[in-house]
């Protein structure tokens, strides 16, 4: 099933989505919707909504090179366990929302990503348990100051400007995450074809490994590492991460003032 936070009136909700239409839920924090889903007698078109992001991350780590094809085209060797980056939540942007082209930067990339949304506290799991500790999954853009990250050789400074980590338009419960074809399109062109049977560290692995690491919280994201074709970002263009079974998140670029 899919289901969306939204902003209703004055209302912050979760609402399951059919077609064009909502239905708001009981449910008021991620870690209840891994417990129960419970629908109102309430429904809402999307004309009445504003869409959020799928959920309030308190962090969201980040996964390098997790694709052979991309190691490849950044010239890098295949990693031997998963190269890890963060990126903080205030650079969290919802569907239909702008990515800003810092003034720091010359060259800004999109990275289109599957998401891990993680539902409950996850510390210590193994690859068999990952799945009883995730909600969904989403779509994900890895906004990147490339040129940056060239210069820092570490990651941090060009994956954390405002508006860098676009997530939605909402999550999917109820999807295989093991076989799913994922398209970036700049202006309607197509720039990325992978597909995350291709992945060199699965999903399931990912969160084990990472909660070896650290503590992951209810609303918690992973970005699962980007297929190649990634390149630069413009003012004016329209980028789509589209990921089959879930959806398209659709976001805009603009230049910083």
């Amino acid at each position: 099933m899919k289901i969306g936070r939204f902003k209703a009136g004055e209302r912050t909700i979760f609402g399951l989505i059919r077609g064009r239409e909502i239905v708001p839920l009981k449910e008021t924090r991620v870690s209840e919707l891994m417990e129960s889903i419970t629908p109102t007698d309430e429904v809402l078109s999307f004309r009445d909504v504003k869409f959020l992001s799928p959920t309030r991350p308190t962090k969201i780590v980040a996964v390098g090179l997790n694709y052979k094809a991309h190691a490849e085209e950044m010239g890098k060797p295949l990693p031997e366990e998963p190269l890890l980056f963060m990126k903080p939540s205030t650079a969290v942007i919802a569907n239909k929302m702008r990515i800003v082209l810092p003034q720091m930067s010359e060259r800004v990339d999109y990275e289109g990503e599957l998401a891990i949304v993680i539902g409950k506290r996850c510390r210590k799991v193994s690859p068999e348990e990952a799945k009883d500790y995730i909600l969904g999954y989403s779509c994900f853009n890895d906004v990147t100051a490339r040129d940056l990250q060239q210069k820092d050789v570490q990651y941090t400074r060009a994956k954390s400007f405002d508006t860098f980590a676009p997530y939605g338009p909402w999550l999917v419960t109820d999807i295989d995450p093991m076989n799913l074809k994922i398209v970036t399109r700049v202006n309607g062109e197509v720039k990325q074809e992978g597909n995350t049977a291709d992945m060199i560290f699965s999903p399931f692995e990912l969160v084990s490994f990472i909660s070896q690491v650290m503590t992951l919280l209810p609303g918690d994201v992973i970005a699962t590492g980007t297929p190649p074709g990634v390149g630069p970002l413009s003012a004016g263009d329209r980028v789509e991460i589209e990921i089959e079974g879930i959806g398209t998140l659709i976001n805009y670029v603009v230049a910083e003032e």
